[in-house]
């Protein structure tokens, strides 16, 4: 499990809300889902667990939050590095980085963990990707087909649709189990290979993946 201390930064507000999900995030990456108590969530933040509930109802409405706090932030930040200065190989490289990083400490044990025991979770976070795809793709692939970067034929709405499809499939806990890749190692390796077959030559030299 990750160091909570390496862990990336995700927008919270710095209320009780804010603090309960933070430590909360902690602990369920290091001692992933099933591991999580509400007793440890309490001891950490030293605080009642009837304060904890004042907030949330539930383990999972924390875990929810989790998520959806996590989908803002990738939002938020690829909006940022797409609208500054810059060209398209920059700004392509930050955004595959801050998607990376952010998931990048949900490891194979993690994502199993909570297949298993939370699946309604798990697909919160297939809906979290269905939701920042279609936003990350458009702003992306039209920056690098106005650049020359992109061919221009890319139709964007199957390509958004086809990707996510990808990226549900090798995230999927028994592909990395077969496979023996992490999260982050198995978008890094599907991104490339999905990403040659949309690149012009200008692309693929910028990228350097040519």
């Amino acid at each position: 499990m990750p160091d909570p201390s390496s862990l990336p930064p995700i927008d919270l507000d710095e209320g009780p809300a804010g603090r309960i999900i933070a430590a909360t995030r902690d602990l369920l990456l290091r001692n992933g889902y099933s591991g999580l108590t509400m007793d440890d969530l309490a001891f950490a933040l030293g605080m009642s667990k009837k304060t904890i509930y004042a907030h949330f109802p539930s383990k999972d409405a924390i875990v929810s939050a989790i998520i959806k706090a996590t989908g803002a932030t990738i939002r938020r930040q690829v909006q940022a590095a797409m609208t500054g200065a810059g060209p398209f190989p920059a700004k392509f490289k930050a955004v595959l980085g801050i998607i990376g990083v952010q998931f990048g400490p949900m490891g194979p044990n993690f994502l199993q963990d909570l297949h298993r025991h939370a699946p309604q979770l798990s697909r919160e976070i297939d809906a979290l990707k269905d939701n920042n795809i279609p936003i990350v793709f458009n702003l992306l692939l039209r920056e690098g087909i106005a650049e020359g970067m992109v061919r221009p034929d890319t139709d964007i709405p199957f390509v958004t649709s086809y990707w996510i499809q990808i990226i549900k499939g090798i995230h999927d806990p028994a592909v990395l189990a077969q496979t023996g890749l992490t999260p982050r190692d198995a978008f890094d390796k599907s991104i490339e290979l999905f990403f040659r077959g949309l690149l012009t030559d200008k692309g693929l030299k910028a990228s350097q993946w040519s």
